[in-house]
């Protein structure tokens, strides 16, 4: 299984990068969003990837962050989603408007995706929207474990020989979001206080689409109002 790749772009198309390893060139494919943040060619890079193995067919596709890849996995075993069709929803949500989504039962926010139609829509969040707690807690330790993959690579295993070496590019800085480690501490908090998992991250999902940015401590105290007895 390949995990991750380091290396240079070679060439980029509109749906996948090639990038070259060591002398080895590996096509990518990759959404919308992630080929955005790319550098331009020649620069290095570095991706988490998914490979996909069938019987004709072998197919890697590149993640900036891990959340994303568990995301990719996930919306790949609901009945009906492909890859492309799970890319095309990366693309136009990100994974935390994925996971915000899905756990508010918001089908027309997954429908928005290119070639999503309202029965494949339905279908993602009820099929996932027990899942989506475990990704969203998962969010913040991934985060704090790794780090965002720069788009950047530091460094790039060049191969021996007598041609010089292309120009190192200047690494970009790691980007961690703090919205999803704010969501995923809330969550902790919240199931701490023993809340359930569908509940507390439904709360969590709510506060976090009201108040955008928001530090842990804030997101903890507006799931709160948000999961108080009414009346």
């Amino acid at each position: 299984m390949i995990g991750k790749l380091s290396g240079r772009i070679d060439y980029r198309g509109q749906d996948h990068v090639l990038i070259d390893v060591a002398g080895v060139g590996y096509v990518v494919f990759c959404s919308d969003r992630t080929l955005a943040a790319l550098p331009g060619r020649g620069e290095a890079v570095a991706l988490y990837t998914d490979l996909l193995v069938r019987e004709d067919l072998l197919q890697l596709f590149g993640f900036t962050t891990l959340i994303e890849k568990e995301w990719h996995r996930l919306l790949m075993s609901v009945q009906g989603v492909g890859a492309k069709a799970s890319l095309a929803i990366l693309g136009a949500l990100g994974p935390e408007g994925v996971s915000r989504a899905i756990t508010l039962g918001d089908a027309t926010a997954i429908k928005a995706a290119k070639g999503i139609g309202p029965k494949t829509a339905q279908r993602i969040v009820h099929e996932l929207k027990d899942k989506a707690p475990g990704i969203m807690a998962l969010g913040g330790s991934l985060e704090e474990a790794t780090g965002t993959v720069p788009a950047a690579a530091p460094e790039v295993v060049e191969p021996a020989g007598d041609a010089a070496a292309p120009k190192p590019a200047t690494p970009a800085t790691p980007r961690k979001s703090s919205s999803a480690r704010a969501q995923s501490e809330a969550l902790s908090a919240l199931s701490n206080l023993g809340y359930g998992p569908g509940e507390a991250s439904q709360a969590v999902a709510e506060a976090a689409e009201e108040n955008a940015g928001a530090e842990t401590s804030e997101l903890i105290r507006a799931a709160l109002r948000r999961l108080a007895p009414k009346g």
